[in-house]
């Protein structure tokens, strides 16, 4: 019985092909370009997964559309169906996924190490950039005295030699607090700052003394600084 032209009383789609035969239209019976949708039951761990996608889909492209729902890029990802891993090539209904088929999802090892290592370093770069903070703060205090001690000399008034031993021992034990930080990336950069800081901090200090010393004499010329930095240089300077 027919209904409108080209359709059965059923509502089912006909076309007619090259030839004079009469056959199901291929959109009818595919669902549309990638088939039918069949929706899947995705298993990862204790969490689950609902997603719909047409059954010629391949794996490969289903790890795409998880990516979203699980934050694992598709190489991070691997799928099995029946205890078996799925190649990314191979499609979800030659491999007999049907609708409300379950697939596990299992993160790739390699990739899970590779995040636990960058957790690690992440983790230690924190804790010695909160290292490098604490001796910024110390620091910043003792700069606040090398400036009172500079306008001191600067103004003529002869301020006493503990003074400047004081403040330079003070700072020399930030730069061994420095030394003994384990820094890389941001950190690093972090701590070869304040290394220069305390270096140009004691030897500002060291002209200071001289000047200190001599304030009626040309300090520029007088001063040889003797503060030899190598040592530092060689693990916090580069």
């Amino acid at each position: 019985m027919k209904g409108k032209e080209g359709e059965s009383s059923e509502g089912i789609a006909w076309e007619l092909r090259p030839g004079g035969m009469l056959v199901q239209t291929r959109s009818d019976v595919a669902g549309g370009p990638g088939g039918p949708l069949v929706k899947i039951r995705v298993s990862r761990g204790s969490c689950q997964h609902e997603v719909s996608i047409p059954s010629q889909t391949t794996f490969g492209e289903l790890k795409k559309v998880l990516t979203p729902e699980t934050g694992l890029e598709p190489q991070e990802q691997r799928l099995l169906f029946r205890g078996k891993e799925k190649d990314d090539d191979e499609r979800l209904h030659m491999a007999g996924v049907k609708d409300m088929s379950k697939v596990v999802l299992l993160e790739d090892p390699a990739s899970k190490e590779r995040k636990l290592e960058q957790t690690k370093r992440d983790q230690g770069m924190l804790r010695a950039c909160e290292a490098v903070a604490l001796v910024r703060a110390e620091v910043d205090k003792l700069a606040v005295k090398v400036s009172t001690l500079e306008a001191t000399v600067h103004a003529g008034t002869k301020a006493a030699d503990k003074e400047f031993v004081v403040l330079t021992e003070l700072l020399m034990v930030q730069l061994l607090k420095l030394d003994s930080i384990e820094a890389e990336g941001e950190a690093k950069m972090q701590r070869k700052f304040e290394v220069h800081r305390i270096q140009n901090f004691v030897e500002t200090l060291d002209l200071l003394k001289a000047r200190n010393s001599n304030p009626f004499g040309n300090s520029s010329n007088a001063v040889s600084v003797t503060t030899q930095w190598e040592t530092f240089e060689s693990g916090l300077g580069t």
